[in-house]
């Protein structure tokens, strides 16, 4: 199995699995340019402006029009109101495995967030892989002997609460604290990967912290993710 990490974090996301598969669109389309032309499918997790770009998906859905895109019920609007045709959407049910094509199997699972979300669960023929970012917790989620995770290790816990004690008592907004609410700790994601991965799994760690800017904190009721 073959992946392309084009972007992960609050400034965009987009990850391509065997040059076909891209696990969502939270980039400018530039930042594809060398790759779409070989997508047959796309799948998408959540609404936040760092995973769907809505620019980038309109003009995804118009450059490919035959192209594919897999999601659960609530990125259905948002797909339709970027321009994506109805019948190229494929609405998937979580916990419920899709067959996409010969050889390829797909998977969401429901992840706890501050918005409607979802992991997925990709099976090419050339192997498997797990996507979780932005998500509170994997607890209740199982997915053994992947190949390739690609699981979100947001923050050291001990850290991000130190942070947000000293803005506490400085009588400062700490955004850390819903960051720590909505975002997998590396101490969450070390905890299930020791669960699921065998000896031979590959762990790519996903959506680190980046320490927000004061404008950054000013702007947290926005449409982009709360949090690093």
């Amino acid at each position: 199995m073959t992946f392309n990490v084009i972007a992960t974090g609050s400034d965009g996301n987009a990850t391509i699995i065997d040059d076909s598969i891209v696990v969502d669109i939270g980039v400018p389309f530039k930042a594809l340019k060398h790759h779409y032309k070989r997508f047959q499918l796309v799948l998408l997790t959540h609404i936040h402006s760092d995973h769907f770009n809505p620019a980038t998906v309109k003009r995804l859905a118009l450059e490919r029009p035959m192209l594919r895109w897999a999601c659960c019920e609530w990125m259905v609007e948002p797909l339709l109101d970027a321009g994506v045709y109805r019948k190229k959407i494929d609405v998937l049910t979580p916990d419920t495995t899709f067959a996409y094509n010969v050889g390829v199997s797909i998977t969401p699972f429901r992840t706890p967030h501050n918005v409607p979300n979802c992991a997925w669960r990709i099976e090419t023929p050339n192997g498997t892989a797990f996507y979780a970012t932005d998500c509170g917790t994997l607890d209740g989620i199982t997915a053994k002997d992947c190949d390739v995770y690609f699981v979100e290790a947001n923050h050291v816990a001990a850290e991000l609460e130190r942070r947000a004690a000293r803005k506490l008592d400085a009588g400062q907004f700490a955004y850390e604290i819903r960051a720590a609410e909505n975002h997998l700790s590396q101490e969450q994601a070390v905890a299930w990967l020791a669960e699921n991965m065998n000896p031979n799994s590959i762990w790519v760690p996903m959506h680190p912290h980046r320490e927000r800017t004061a404008d950054e904190q000013s702007t947290t009721d926005g449409p982009s993710d709360e949090g690093p």
